[in-house]
């Protein structure tokens, strides 16, 4: 077993954590949302244009996760406004309508406070990291991390929102380690989802460690048995010590 060179890690819940109510939320961005269409001219019913626009996030939703493409909530966006006959928003009214809607739950996302101590620890031992996220819009994970004041630790941060491909599909694995130059025989997947982590982890040829403080989910349930990380650990604190041993064994 090869020594590992690069850890890869997941945003939220492995590096940040939300402490909101996501409906409380999910209603606050869709009021922030229409007041920019209505600031950049778009003249829609309320209440119907928003129950529609979260129908069709819900779609999407459901439909990323058996393509494990991702089509961007800004195109969801725009394209509905099309359906009800609005012309497409230009691009910076765009990003300030969907900056406004992300603000909203940006400010509930915490960092976990385990998150920079241990990034800390893997530098100062030699490690190399990257951060690996699926979500529907690249600007709101690039605030999150921003927020967290993680980029200092990270030679890539990749979206799933910029690069249009989910995990767990291997391709957006194999990129970041491509633009690392680490082989995957060589790399850790870190994250809190079976699904997207740790069987892409394993997809792609890398090692994983599933975080399970915020794994309690219906879908890592539904993994429960099948999907079997290489190493478990309660919280990131932990990483550190999977990782020497495994440097151990590898000498």
């Amino acid at each position: 077993m090869p020594p590992i060179q690069a850890a890869l890690f997941d945003l939220g819940n492995t590096l940040i954590t939300f402490d909101g109510n996501w409906p409380d939320v999910f209603a606050r961005a869709d009021q922030a949302l229409l007041a920019e269409l209505r600031a950049a001219g778009v003249g829609i019913q309320p209440e119907r244009f928003l129950a529609e626009f979260r129908a069709r996030l819900n779609d999407y939703y459901a439909q990323r996760e058996s393509e494990f493409i991702e089509h961007t909530t800004g195109y969801v966006l725009q394209a509905l406004l099309a359906e009800w006959g609005s012309p497409p928003l230009p691009e910076d009214a765009l990003r300030r309508a969907l900056g406004e809607m992300y603000a909203v739950s940006q400010a509930h996302w915490k960092t976990e406070d385990d998150a920079v101590p241990t990034l800390e620890t893997l530098l100062d031992q030699g490690y190399r990291l990257a951060l690996v996220s699926n979500a529907g819009d690249d600007a709101d994970v690039q605030r999150l991390v921003d927020n967290a004041r993680l980029r200092p630790y990270f030679e890539v941060i990749l979206s799933s929102a910029a690069y249009g491909i989910r995990k767990p599909n291997p391709r957006i694995f194999r990129h970041v380690l491509e633009v690392m130059h680490v082989p995957a025989s060589r790399a850790v997947m870190v994250g809190d989802t079976l699904g997207a982590d740790i069987l892409g982890a394993r997809n792609a040829g890398l090692r994983s460690v599933w975080v399970t403080r915020r794994a309690d989910t219906p879908a890592n349930r539904d993994h429960a048995g099948t999907i079997q990380p290489d190493a478990e650990i309660a919280a990131l604190a932990e990483l550190p010590g999977v990782l020497a041993a495994w440097q151990a064994k590898s000498n």
